[in-house]
């Protein structure tokens, strides 16, 4: 999972420092992750996973780190679905 929103993150998100240089807990706003950075985030995820992340769930601490975009994904999206894209 987390090799996805890494892979995601190089894309998308504009980042000041390289993605494969950032644990899974550091900061991403810290790392230089933007405003606009998210909504690219946000939408990248969503078409990866053909997934629509609930409002509820899109929040400044979504974005926070690698582990939280991970956990969120994972309580939305179906296992044998993660399974099917590792």
């Amino acid at each position: 999972m987390k090799h996805h929103v890494r892979r995601i993150l190089q894309e998308t998100a504009c980042l000041d420092v390289p993605v494969d240089s950032l644990g899974d807990r550091d900061d991403l706003y810290a790392a230089g992750l933007s405003s606009l950075g998210t909504v690219r985030v946000m939408m990248a995820i969503e078409d990866h996973f053909d997934i629509e992340i609930p409002g509820d769930l899109i929040t400044h601490d979504l974005f926070q780190s690698i582990d939280a975009l991970a956990g969120v994904i994972a309580q939305i999206v179906p296992v044998e679905m993660l399974e099917q894209r590792s």
